[in-house]
């Protein structure tokens, strides 16, 4: 019987930063994109589990080595909390 993999899932990157919101909690942010349409940046706040996790859609967006911290704060409140489809 064949062992089960981990997969890995490719990510085509533009980086991935930590940096603290407005109320100084951690958050993590990655970019992702598929094939050469627009991209998204996930957010997961490392320091409180219990903020749900976020992502907004960037058309054409900058690498997240290039984006500011002032920038991700900002995509941060623009961002809506991923949740369950129902």
């Amino acid at each position: 019987m064949p062992q089960p993999t981990a997969r890995r899932a490719r990510r085509r990157s533009g980086g991935e930063r930590v940096f603290s919101d407005d109320d100084g909690r951690l958050w993590s942010a990655s970019f992702t994109r598929e094939g050469t349409g627009a991209g998204a940046v996930v957010f997961a706040c490392i320091s409180d589990s219990r903020q749900p996790v976020r992502a907004i859609a960037l058309e054409g967006a900058q690498p997240l080595t290039d984006a500011t911290d002032d920038a991700l704060r900002a995509w941060l409140r623009d961002a809506p909390r991923i949740g369950r489809l129902t």
